[in-house]
């Protein structure tokens, strides 16, 4: 299971010899996104382009290097990788940059993102790079980085990477070394489990998609009291059923299916690194992340009275209006999405927990070390119906406002037009504000411009329109507290902005 298995001496050959290529570099500068790193990487068989090569890779590998000794940063960094064909191969490249440049590598071997987020802590390590396209189809590879725990790159931090790398301003540099760490993985679930055992008997479906969660999730809900069912939990980077993307349909469905099948009281959706956890209640119904993370926030903030919270801008809108948080005194703000924006606010702004539409749960002292770990949300949700034995997660999730959402849809946009078209849209409808104008036959209540384009009606039906930091798409999601009606007129009036920009039609489930 682990990569100890893997032959180490594979490692302290490559390691030994001297750092060279025959090959060039190929990188596709679009690969460095706003807070981690995608390309296309490829497959046997693959007759698309690849985006990057391992002298790529070893390049981006050097310029992390040099990147951490310009910051005057320990040159200690955590590698990982998951479980694709090639990821082993990306990491070989990874780590014979970073020695190059004069870096301390730990590697963990296989592991999920956040195992590796836990190991800056357990090892006392400020740096991280996980090799990992998350829930990107086979074929993509990728980067998750950060100098400062528990914070990743961002978009400064992602510029100043690819100025490095694409200038080839790195330098080789003495003291590179390298050490394989072989227990994190029982760091890790003892640190997810200890004390930790449910008084309520809980059975539970785990979905793994195939991808590197199923090599850990199982055995950590059963150490802490589940009855669990492992669906497609044997890693198999073909990923042969669905991708491992707890926010997408096929995925969804199998945990419906799961539910249904097995009588089970919930059922968890782990993304392919194992940072997102989608769930499905005892009757087979989709709950959205956003409103599981309200659930966890009105349990939480009964425990920590006053406590902030901050969701991202796909959020529901119900966190605003929330009875029970503030009841409980409890503050909301709404984000940026993604990891590292939501990481580094909830550092600035002391929050105890954060939350993302697509599954990302981020738990700050004393919850948790403040990154994001699907697991770590499995094990919270699992506690918060402990504590309600009486009751099923359906129930539960009945207490909550109804409002009509969508799931996040998305429609393909080319890297290189995606963020001039959604700033083109900003404007357009900053001006329609300003003008005193109605749109989806509403007055505006309120624009919210800091992530795309969030624009709230008088009713408080919303609608958001931003691009994907990690894929060729832009994003769209809407809800309503009113009425289906409500909520599919805003879906419609953002639809005819994006084809007035020639964009295709919006994908996704619409129920």
């Amino acid at each position: 299971m682990h990569s100890s298995a893997i032959n180490r001496e594979r490692y302290a050959n490559h390691f030994a010899d001297e750092v060279s290529s025959d090959a060039a570099p190929l990188i596709r500068p679009e690969g460095f996104r706003e807070y981690d790193a995608r390309w296309w990487y490829g497959f046997a068989g693959s007759d698309r382009a690849a985006e990057i090569n391992p002298a790529g890779v070893q390049a981006v590998g050097s310029g992390l290097a040099h990147m951490l000794r310009q910051r005057g940063a320990d040159p200690a960094i955590i590698v990982g990788h998951d479980l694709r064909s090639y990821s082993f191969e990306v990491k070989t490249a990874l780590v014979k940059g970073l020695i190059s440049g004069g870096a301390q590598v730990y590697d963990i071997g296989l592991a999920l993102s956040p195992m590796a987020y836990y190991a800056q802590f357990a090892l006392n390590i400020q740096s991280v790079a996980m090799v990992t396209a998350s829930h990107n189809e086979n074929g993509w590879t990728g980067l998750k980085m950060g100098c400062a725990r528990p914070y990743t790159f961002g978009q400064e931090n992602m510029a100043e990477l690819k100025a490095i790398v694409l200038e080839a301003e790195a330098k080789p540099a003495q003291g590179g070394t390298y050490h394989a760490i072989d227990n994190m993985e029982k760091l890790y679930s003892a640190a997810l489990t200890k004390g930790r055992f449910l008084k309520r008997r809980l059975k539970v479906a785990v979905v793994c998609g195939n991808g590197t969660a199923g090599l850990f999730a199982p055995q950590i809900l059963s150490r802490i009291g589940c009855d669990v069912v492992a669906v497609d939990c044997s890693p198999d980077w073909n990923f042969p059923h669905y991708n491992p993307d707890p926010e997408a349909a096929p995925m969804q469905n199998a945990m419906v299916e799961a539910v249904k099948t097995y009588g089970a009281d919930l059922a968890f959706g782990f993304d392919g690194d194992g940072d997102r956890c989608g769930v499905v209640d005892n009757e087979g119904n989709i709950i959205f992340a956003d409103r599981i993370g309200l659930l966890l926030a009105r349990e939480f903030s009964q425990k920590h009275r006053g406590a902030h919270f901050i969701v991202d801008v796909k959020s529901s809108g119900l966190f605003g209006s929330d009875p029970v948080l503030q009841a409980n005194q409890a503050t909301v703000e709404y984000w940026k999405t993604g990891h590292s924006y939501i990481k580094h606010r909830m550092g600035v702004s002391n929050a105890l927990a954060g939350f993302e539409k697509s599954g990302h749960v981020f738990l700050n002292q004393p919850l948790g070390l403040g990154y994001d770990d699907g697991l770590a949300t499995a094990v919270a949700i699992c506690e918060m119906l402990a504590a309600h034995p009486h009751q099923t997660l359906a129930e539960l999730h009945r207490q909550l406002p109804v409002s009509f959402a969508t799931p996040t849809l998305n429609v393909h946009c080319c890297d290189r037009k995606k963020y001039e078209i959604v700033a083109q849209i900003q404007e357009n409808l900053a001006a329609l504000v300003n003008a005193g104008g109605s749109f989806a036959g509403q007055a505006v209540a309120d624009l919210l411009t800091i992530n795309g384009v969030r624009i709230t009606l008088a009713d408080g039906t919303w609608g958001l329109i931003r691009a994907s930091s990690n894929k060729p798409e832009l994003v769209v999601v809407v809800e309503s507290p009113v009425s289906l009606e409500k909520r599919n007129a805003m879906l419609t009036a953002l639809e005819n902005i994006l084809q007035s920009f020639g964009v295709g039609e919006l994908t996704g489930n619409r129920d």
